[in-house]
């Protein structure tokens, strides 16, 4: 997928964002600064503007938590599509925070955030989609949200 735009990417992968969610706090989604755009933490909101709940390992499992990342990144890319009016403004993906709501057992992070993680290579390429990474657990997260990922991007 080199040779095509993010947009382009987007397109032929038949994805559907949902909305871009409004803050449930005192902060903004994106803030770009020079030519960065800082992402506030998301979580994975479903077309129907509602959010996916539970905590990975006691009623959420391992394939859903995933899933749920894969959400938190359309819900990102929504926040980016809406405030920059296009995802071929982004260069490449500079860092990306993961944190995942689990029991304390639990200890797959990393497989989890790979949900967002592989569909950003999808959109922006493996060299420009992959960036640094860390993938973190949580005893609870806002709202009984599985995931909460933000993230830093190169804006052209």
């Amino acid at each position: 997928m080199s040779d095509q735009t993010p947009e382009q990417s987007f397109a032929v992968l038949g994805l559907k964002l949902p909305p871009a969610p409004t803050p449930l706090g005192v902060y903004k989604p994106c803030l770009v600064d020079g030519k960065y755009l800082y992402v506030s933490g998301h979580g994975p909101l479903k077309e129907d503007g509602n959010f996916i709940i539970g905590k990975v390992g006691a009623g959420v499992d391992i394939e859903q938590g995933k899933l749920a990342a894969r959400q938190t990144g359309l819900a990102i890319l929504a926040t980016i599509r809406t405030h920059l009016g296009s995802l071929d403004k982004v260069k490449r993906v500079i860092k990306v925070l993961g944190m995942v709501g689990c029991t304390p057992e639990f200890d797959r992070h990393p497989y989890v955030i790979n949900g967002c993680s592989e569909l950003f290579a999808a959109i922006w390429g493996e060299e420009r989609g992959v960036g640094v990474r860390s993938a973190v657990g949580m005893g609870s997260l806002p709202g009984d949200i599985p995931v909460e990922i933000e993230a830093l991007f190169e804006l052209y």
